[in-house]
């Protein structure tokens, strides 16, 4: 396996290392002890899966109180993946890192709790998955508007007809938020 720091601390690219031959290929997505001998001692407690057509934007979303950390990867199409740090200790408050995951690359993304977490979709029926080490808590979600000027997030909407939920479509800016300490 192969980790690769962003450009801001926290979130991390994994590459797992993949066998394929003629039939197809294996790689191990999870193993818990590999993982802590690379740092990640992680005990996740459930699993998530979605499904998106392309052009959908899903995100920002937080929990706070009660965050999550997510390991998130495809396993058919393509997203950008974005995490924002919301810790307003942090010296990259504000700040994102982005990385594209698809089926073909398959790489994955951690998204360490203290972070706003989105993708946009960039083909059909992309299957998104994700583990977390905190269950949803739904009366405290937040979204961090996708488009707040003060991030910046640099999405590749070239020719995408993009779909948001009304509730994404009404996030908060990063300076009316209830960031993390």
């Amino acid at each position: 396996m192969n980790i690769t720091e962003c450009d801001i601390p926290g979130p991390l690219i994994i590459e797992p290392k993949v066998f394929g031959d003629e039939r197809g290929f294996f790689m191990e997505s999870w193993n818990a002890a590999r993982f802590a001998e690379e740092g990640l001692d992680i005990a996740f407690v459930q699993d998530n899966h979605s499904r998106s057509q392309k052009g959908v934007l899903r995100g920002m979303h937080f929990q706070n109180p009660g965050p999550q950390g997510k390991l998130v990867r495809v396993v058919s199409g393509a997203v950008f993946d974005v995490a924002v740090d919301l810790r307003r200790s942090s010296p990259t408050f504000g700040k994102w890192t982005g990385v594209e995951l698809s089926a073909e690359n398959k790489r994955m993304f951690w998204v360490p709790q203290g972070f706003a977490h989105g993708f946009l979709t960039l083909e059909d029926d992309t299957d998104f998955l994700y583990k977390c080490d905190a269950t949803y808590a739904p009366q405290h979600e937040h979204s961090l508007a996708w488009d707040d000027p003060d991030v910046g997030i640099e999405w590749p909407l070239g020719g995408i007809d993009l779909q948001l939920s009304a509730k994404d479509a009404k996030g908060t800016r990063l300076s009316d938020l209830e960031a993390f300490a």
